[in-house]
Parts: C-alpha cells; structure tokens; sequence
C-alpha cells in the first residue's frame, strides 16, 4: 500500500479531532464567557451543517487545482481558524470561526477519501479508503475525552491550540512527504450536477444517511444506556469508551479488508444484515453481562465497517465522478449523525435509553431494505 496513504488519515485524523473537541469543553467555555449550553452547543450543531453542506460544494469548486497545493492552502486556513478561537472572546467570532474550521475539515477530508482511491492500487483501493476512514472514526471517538482531560488541565483554550500547532507541522509534512498529485480530468459543472441525478448512487447515499441515522440514534446517548443497564461508575464509562473506540478503529480496516476480498455490495449486505441483528438484541441481553458488552462492540465494530464499503462502490459504479459523490457520501454520513441524534433525543425523553437501541435498529433495518432494492434494481 503506497505510504501516502498513512500520511492521509493522520490529515483525517487531525482535522477531525475539531468537530467534537467541543463537547468536553462546554461546561468550561459556558462559564468562561458567561453564555448558555444550548449557545455553546451551538458550536458543535453549525460545525455539524457546514461539514456537512460545504464538502461537495468546496470538492467541485477547486476540482482543477493540484490536490498537494490544495491541501496546504486549506490547510493553512484551518489553522488560522483554530487560532481565531484561540485568541477571540467574543461568541459571534468563535461561531464565525467554528464555520470556518468545519468547511475546511470537510474539504480536507474529503480530498483524504478521493486521493487515497486515487494513489492506491486497484487491489487496495477499499483498505486505503479504510484506513483513512479509520482516522476520521478515531476522531470522532477520542474527540471528546482529549479535549475534557486537556481542557481541564490547561483550559478548553488548549485543545484548539494544541490542533493548531499540530495543523503547522502536518503542513510541513505534506509539503516534503505528499509530492505533486494532479486533480482527476475535470468535469463540466452541467456534467457534475446531473451526475448527482444517478439513481443508483443516490440510493447509495441513502443508505449511508439511514444507517448513521440508527447508529447515533444509540451511540449519542449510549452515557445514559451503559449508565441505566451496567451501572458503571465514571472510570468504568471512560475505559468502556476507550474499549469501543479501538473496536470502532478496527471495524473501518476489516471494512476495507472484507470489501478488497468478497466485494462491496456483500460487505454493505453483511454489514447491514449483522448491525441491525446486534443493535436490536443489545438491550435483551442485560442478564448476561459478557454477552451484554459482546454485542456493544461488535456493534460499535460494525458501526465503521460500512463506510469504506460504500466508498468503493461509489468508485466503482461512478469513476469519472467519484470525487464530488465520495465528498457527498461522507455529507451523508454527518447528515444521518444530525438526524440520529435528534430521534434520540426525542426518544430518551419520552421513554427510556434502551428503547433508543429497538428505534436505532429499525431505522438500521430500513438501510438493510434500500440496499436489497437497490442491488436488486440494478441487477434488473
């Protein structure tokens, strides 16, 4: 596998440490500048919106400039924007800056996803869009407990400088170590609009949307779950959270190993058919504790095993506009977090957190059921 490719997650893995970095912090900056937790919750949900709408947009846009160019320019950008925050006191600038930071994440992320399909064998393609994926869910993961345990020991200012000074010294590494990658051959703006027009691929992207959908409908008050079912005590919940990200970690490599080996379409059936089993079965299987955490995290593996498989369909089915449809699937992705998130909340304050898991597994069976029609369609 080319080098490079490790170079790309770490990127992925940088940038998106800055998207949840604020939900550790927001007791400290909700009293530092004296405003509310919904304002400051503000923060993380513009972020979310903006990563989500500026990807594809920010992809077709600069489409024709060198990708090693490209990157320094953002990435340059994303770290004035961290600096920003750093230095400013004043809400409207910090929000003003978190938009800022999120359109560059996305881009930068996305050209990530697009060069690593780009430089990598035929034969790797899937395990290189893993392995970058893998830096995208570690981040999401470990987000939120490095920004809690270093905003406390030096204030929720030293997160975003600590990803500032880390931003510089990616910017020298991609400026000696990535060397010149020219863009794909370009296409007309009439060409790319009707490319989002494709059935099949959106149908793709669908399924990514109604899958995060159930995921975070569990995963984002899965503290309340493990609270209300096991019990554990806060350093039992941070090495439980610890164990769940390494397992999430994984789940994004075997979801690229499995695709290369038995292809895409019956990695996503595989995926599908195994996450809605699990995530259905967890809260019945209280009375065993080790089949109980069994099946968190081969759910939790399960969770980020799905993307790569979907982002190598995406290559495979639409080559000459794979970049504007891989940026538009990883939009799918944080549109479903969004929207996971939201059911959740809807569902922990009417019932109880482990009702959460039976409405995540059925929004996950949905995804399984657009799949099968979808392959079927085509198939046809």
């Amino acid at each position: 596998m080319d080098k490079r490719i490790y170079l790309l997650s770490t990127i992925a893995f940088i940038v998106g440490l800055v998207e949840l970095v604020i939900g550790g912090l927001l007791p400290l900056i909700a009293e530092d500048l004296k405003i509310s937790y919904g304002k400051v919750g503000m923060l993380i949900s513009m972020f979310s919106l903006s990563f989500a709408i500026s990807g594809p947009i920010l992809l077709s846009l600069t489409s024709k400039m060198e990708r090693k160019r490209l990157f320094l320019i953002v990435l340059l950008i994303f770290f004035v924007s961290n600096m920003i925050i750093v230095l400013s006191d004043m809400y409207t600038v910090l929000l003003a800056a978190r938009i800022l930071s999120a359109m560059c994440a996305s881009l930068l992320v996305s050209l990530c996803i697009t060069i690593a399909s780009q430089i990598s064998d035929d034969a790797y393609t899937a395990r290189a869009i893993g392995l970058v994926l893998m830096g995208v869910s570690a981040s999401l993961v470990f987000g939120v407990p490095f920004s809690l345990w270093l905003g406390s020991e030096l204030g929720w200012r030293a997160p975003f400088l600590f990803i500032a000074i880390l931003t510089l010294l990616l910017m020298l590494i991609v400026f000696f170590a990535l060397g010149k990658i020219e863009p794909k051959k370009n296409l007309p703006l009439k060409a790319q609009v009707k490319a989002l027009k494709e059935r099949k691929i959106l149908l793709i992207h669908s399924i990514s949307i109604i899958f995060f959908t159930g995921h975070m409908t569990l995963y984002a008050y899965l503290t309340p779950f493990l609270q209300s079912t096991l019990h554990l005590s806060e350093k039992s919940l941070s090495l439980m959270y610890l164990i769940i990200g390494i397992f999430s970690i994984c789940g994004s490599l075997l979801g690229g190993y499995f695709t290369d080996r038995i292809s895409a379409k019956r990695t996503i059936f595989s995926v599908l058919s195994l996450f809605t089993l699990t995530i259905v079965a967890i809260p019945f299987l209280k009375f065993s504790v080790v089949l109980f955490v069994g099946a968190i995290l081969l759910w939790s593996l399960l969770s980020w095993s799905l993307q790569p498989a979907i982002q190598s369909y995406i290559v495979s089915s639409a080559s000459t506009t794979s970049d504007i449809h891989q940026s538009l699937n990883n939009s799918s992705a944080h549109i479903g977090m969004a929207l996971g998130s939201t059911i959740g909340g809807i569902t922990i304050d009417a019932y109880t957190a482990e009702i959460n898991a039976i409405i995540g597994g059925t929004i996950a069976c949905i995804a399984l059921i657009v799949a099968i029609l979808t392959f079927k369609w085509q198939r046809n």
